[in-house]
C-alpha cells in the first residue's frame, strides 16, 4: 500500500508547457494593466476638462502631460502583448514540429527494420518466382480455353478419326428379302340392339 501512494508520478507537463503557461500569464497581466490605464486616461481626460472650465490651465496642462506619458506606456504594453502572443504561437508550433519530427523518426526506424527483413535479392527472387507462376498459369489457361496451334488441332482430328474407325463396327445387312405386309382385317359391322328394333 505504501509503495502505491509513495510512488512519484511522472509529470506529463514539459518545460515548453511551463514556458507557454508563464507567457500566457504575463500576457494576461499586461492586458489587465492595459485596461486599468485606459480607465485612468478616461478619468484624467474628464478632470482636465473640468480644470479648464474652472480656469486652472496649468494644472490641466500637467494632467495632459501625464496622460500623454500614460498613452505611450499603453503603446508599449500593446507591443509587449503582441510579442508575448507571438512567442506563445512560436513555441506551440515548434512543439507540433517536434512531434512531427518524432513521428518521422519512428517511421524511418520502422522502414529500416522492414528493409533489413527483406533484401533486394529476396524481392528479385520473389518477383521472378511470381513471373514464372504467372507464365505457367497463362499457358494452362490458353490450353483450356482452346487456343491451340494448328498442329494441336490436326493431332486432335487424327486421334478422333482413329477412335471413330475403331468403334465403327456395324452388323452386316440381311440378304434375304423382307416379309410382305399382310392386309389388316376389316372391323366387324355392328348390329342394332334388339330393344331398339322393337321400339321402332
Amino acid at each position: 500500500m505504501g509503495n502505491i501512494f509513495g510512488r512519484k508520478r511522472r509529470s506529463r507537463v514539459t518545460e515548453q508547457d511551463k514556458a507557454v503557461l508563464q507567457l500566457k500569464q504575463q500576457r494576461d497581466k499586461l492586458k489587465l494593466y492595459q485596461k486599468r490605464i485606459v480607465l485612468q486616461l478616461e478619468k484624467e481626460r474628464e478632470v482636465a476638462r473640468q480644470l479648464l472650465r474652472d480656469g486652472k490651465k496649468e494644472k490641466a496642462k500637467l494632467l495632459i502631460k501625464k496622460k500623454r506619458y500614460q498613452e505611450q506606456l499603453l503603446d508599449k504594453t500593446e507591443n509587449q502583448i503582441s510579442n508575448l502572443e507571438q512567442m506563445v504561437q512560436d513555441i506551440e508550433f515548434t512543439q507540433i514540429e517536434m512531434k512531427v519530427i518524432e513521428g518521422l523518426k519512428v517511421g524511418n526506424h520502422c522502414l529500416k527494420k522492414m528493409h533489413e527483413a527483406m533484401s533486394i535479392e529476396d524481392v528479385e527472387r520473389i518477383m521472378d518466382e511470381t513471373q514464372e507462376s504467372i507464365e505457367y498459369q497463362r499457358q494452362i489457361d490458353e490450353m483450356l480455353s482452346g487456343n491451340l496451334t494448328q498442329e494441336d488441332e490436326d493431332a486432335i482430328l487424327e486421334e478422333l478419326n482413329a477412335l471413330t474407325q475403331e468403334d465403327l463396327e456395324l452388323p452386316e445387312a440381311p440378304t434375304e428379302p423382307l416379309p410382305e405386309k399382310k392386309p389388316e382385317r376389316e372391323p366387324a359391322k355392328t348390329r342394332p340392339k334388339p330393344e331398339l328394333v322393337a321400339a321402332s
